[in-house]
């Protein structure tokens, strides 16, 4: 579960300065969400998995605005580009260990396939490009 949108983000806010300095624009050029917004280039697929039950993004957090990793805002800035995601949302999962191992082969199934162009792998449901 990746942090999508670390320039809202309350840890982004904290550890982008450390990495990259003060200046906000910088921090763009790492932030998902911000390099989706300005994308020209063709047409692709993302997927991304969520935990349901993930402490980073708890209805708690929400409602503070703390969460951390943001997946609707990543929604949003794809439909708003053209870019289909396929965000998957993990029911019972957290943001451990065997969240990560239990979905990692789709992933790596998923990269072979647009390295290679040999499709190995494929959701259950695609968004449409």
């Amino acid at each position: 579960a990746p942090i999508c949108n670390p320039t809202e983000a309350p840890w982004g806010k904290k550890a982008l300065p450390l990495y990259l300095g003060d200046d906000k624009k910088k921090w763009k050029e790492y932030d998902t969400v911000e390099l989706i917004k300005k994308y020209k280039g063709p047409s692709f697929r993302i997927l991304v998995d969520q935990g349901t039950a993930d402490s980073f993004e708890s209805a708690d957090k929400k409602s503070k605005n703390e969460h951390q990793l943001r997946p609707d805002v990543l929604q949003k800035a794809c439909d708003d580009a053209g870019i289909a995601l396929c965000l998957r949302m993990q029911e019972g999962y957290d943001h451990s260990y065997y969240f990560i191992s239990s979905f990692v082969q789709d992933h790596l199934k998923y990269h072979a396939a647009y390295l290679t162009g040999i499709l190995r792998w494929c959701p259950d449901s695609l968004p449409s490009a």
